[in-house]
């Protein structure tokens, strides 16, 4: 086999090079200085609901407000699907790291329309929109039915 050479013009590598240099610089100002980066305002918290999940003998799931011990809501068996899996995965990964299970989930509504779930004990926080608008929905209602049990 035999290797063949293959000159390449010096102004051909010098401008590849100045090219290169140019990205970097200019990568470099934008995240040290800001210019030309995107940022949302913080949203603000509008609702909070702190949650003590209570896994029932009968498949039941009890929801209450952690602070008041009042029950918010019951999930059926069968029932709320998406909304028993999220608190499943987050209580299962809670176990996972040896984390307690007495510290609350806490559901909020943001000013900027979005609902997250975070929980307090291992700090993860799940964003409830990424799930599509109907699963949304369902922790939405906790939030509403949330406030009578105060």
């Amino acid at each position: 086999m035999m290797a063949h050479d293959i000159p390449i013009p010096r102004p051909l590598l010098r401008n590849a090079g100045l090219l290169v240099a140019f990205s970097l610089a200019a990568v470099a100002i934008g995240r040290f200085g800001g210019v030309g980066i995107t940022q949302m305002p913080p949203a603000l918290a509008v609702q909070v609901l702190d949650l003590a999940v209570e896994d029932r003998p009968d498949g039941r799931v009890s929801l209450r407000n952690a602070g008041s011990g009042r029950l918010v809501a019951e999930v059926q068996p069968g029932e709320d699907g998406f909304l028993r899996a999220t608190l499943r995965v987050m209580a299962q990964a809670r176990l996972r790291e040896g984390l307690p299970r007495d510290p609350p989930f806490r559901l909020t509504r943001w000013d900027n329309g979005t609902l997250t779930l975070d929980d307090v004990a291992s700090g993860r926080r799940i964003n409830l929109e990424a799930f599509g608008l109907d699963n949304a929905v369902a922790f939405a209602r906790l939030l509403e039915q949330g406030r009578g049990a105060s």
